[in-house]
């Protein structure tokens, strides 16, 4: 269940990216009245980089993810595996990542995921 929502809220942010252009210049210019350092903003074609990175990034965490759901459902071994990488790597967003981390984390160690995976 992690994984399906982990891949619908990667989903739902690969929708919203072309819409986070003018968020990043209004980000730069907060940081630069935080800070007081003159901090540049983005022109356009730097913006585009940056969203186009961004879109295939997101593609391929989406792909992982649904490759490794899909692994799981099959109950192969390299599904197990990569859910717990995604899983440890998930910790480190917080606060749902964190929670959805340790929810994988907790299912994945289950001796009945574990006999499945081996199978």
């Amino acid at each position: 269940m992690p994984l399906l929502i982990g891949l619908i809220y990667n989903a739902i942010s690969l929708l919203t990216l072309p819409f986070s252009g003018d968020t990043l210049n209004a980000i730069l210019a907060q940081l630069n009245a935080a800070t007081g350092e003159p901090v540049a903003a983005l022109s356009q074609e730097q913006l585009m980089t940056v969203l186009w990175v961004s879109f295939f990034l997101t593609c391929g965490i989406i792909l992982l993810l649904y490759s490794t759901r899909r692994a799981l459902l099959e109950g192969r071994r390299w599904g197990w595996v990569s859910s717990i990488v995604i899983a440890v790597l998930s910790l480190l967003l917080f606060p749902i990542g964190t929670v959805l981390g340790l929810i994988m984390l907790v299912g994945a160690f289950d001796r009945d995921v574990q006999a499945y995976t081996r199978r």
